[in-house]
This record gives C-alpha cells, structure tokens and sequence, in this order.
C-alpha cells in the first residue's frame, strides 16, 4: 500500500510517504511557517519515489489533538490534495502516533501532551506482545495534569507535558519516561496504511480535525 501522511500537530512539520515497507520522509521542528513547509515536503517525498499523488491508494493525516492552527493546516492540506486526486482520506490520532512510536511489545502508554491552559491532552494505549501496532485502552481526554488517575499499570509514559508539569514524572516514577516525544507523519503512516486496508476511509470533505477543547483560541 502507498500512503502519504501529514503532521503539522505540533512545532513538528514531518511528511512521510509508505510504500509497502519503504519510507520516504522529511521533517523539520519550528514553531511557525507549517503552511509554507508542507507542501513542499510532499512535493519531494513524491519526487523522490518517482509516484503522482493520483498513484496512492490514500493520505492520512494528524488530526490532533494539538495545535488549533496546526491541526487545521493538515486537514486543510489534505482536504485539498485529497480532492483533486480523489483519494481516500484516514485521521490519525496524534496521542496514538506518540503511543506508536515509543511502545514496545507488551506496553502500556500513557501519553500526555501539553495542551497549554494548565492543561494535558492524554490517552492510554497497550501494545500486546505479538501486536505490531497499538490500541486505544479508554478515551482521548484534555484534563488538569493533577486529575489523570494514577495506575500501576502504565509500564511508559512519554509526551511534552511530562516536562511541562514535573508532576506528572513524580507520580509515574516506576515507569519509563520518555518526555520530549512529538509525532511524527512516519507513525501517521503506519497506523494510517492499516486503517485504510480495514476499509476506514473516508472522501475529502469528510476529513475533520479533533481538538478536544472547546475554547480555542
């Protein structure tokens, strides 16, 4: 399968494009100028495999929770690319893309990104020990860092906000930490690939973003 995956989530801009095990991708962390790096990320992934846009069998996306802007410059972009090509579209959650990219074999992953406001967007996910991929254990939730209930189950826990509220460190000390990871359109494009082979998606106009707040600003 050939995906193309977006991520403009977080001050990370990464573009990845999957052909079956082959990765082609670039990225770059800045905290502004998403819209202007993007398409030309995507314009040298596709370059670089020698493929049109119109050769892929779909685009997944990060569709958050992050940053408003951010979010909305991957769905706008994907919408766009989508809609003249006539792919198929998947978002991916991007607390799930942080999940994939650290969880290891019988894992199970709180993932907590500082989603500003006092506030961490988090998750939960567990990766069996013959899975490949992960899965969601409970809801997606933007919550006070100080109201996620304390489980000795969490053998990981990664994201921005453990450095963002040095709480959260403190009460998961017995499990791994691993604070400054972001997501990245590689994992987008994993989760992405399997998502469009079980039938998940969906046309263009149907691409929606997911906050999880709703005061944005």
């Amino acid at each position: 399968m050939k995906v193309l995956a977006i991520d403009t989530a977080t001050e990370r801009c990464s573009v990845a494009l999957r052909i079956e095990e082959r990765l082609i991708e670039r990225s770059q962390d800045v905290m502004r100028g998403h819209a202007d790096l993007v398409l030309p990320m995507v314009a040298e992934v596709l370059s670089e495999a020698g493929l049109e846009l119109g050769q892929l069998d779909g685009i997944a996306y990060g569709r958050g929770p992050g940053a408003f802007t951010g979010v909305r410059i991957a769905v706008s972009v994907v919408q766009g690319l989508a809609f003249a090509s006539e792919l198929p579209t998947v978002g991916i959650s991007d607390l799930a893309a942080v999940a994939q990219q650290v969880a290891r074999p019988g894992d199970r992953v709180l993932v907590c990104m500082d989603a500003r406001m006092g506030e961490v967007y988090c998750a939960e996910f567990a990766r069996a020990e013959d899975a490949a991929l992960i899965m969601p254990v409970g809801p997606e939730r933007v919550v006070h860092p100080d109201a996620i209930e304390r489980s000795d189950s969490i053998t990981l826990i990664a994201g921005t906000g453990l450095r963002a509220y040095p709480q959260l460190a403190a009460a998961w000390s017995g499990a791994t930490q691993q604070p400054g990871v972001l997501p990245h359109a590689r994992d987008v494009a994993l989760l992405g690939a399997f998502a469009l082979a079980a039938g998940h998606g969906v046309a263009a106009w149907d691409a929606q973003p997911v906050y999880l707040r709703d005061r944005v600003v």
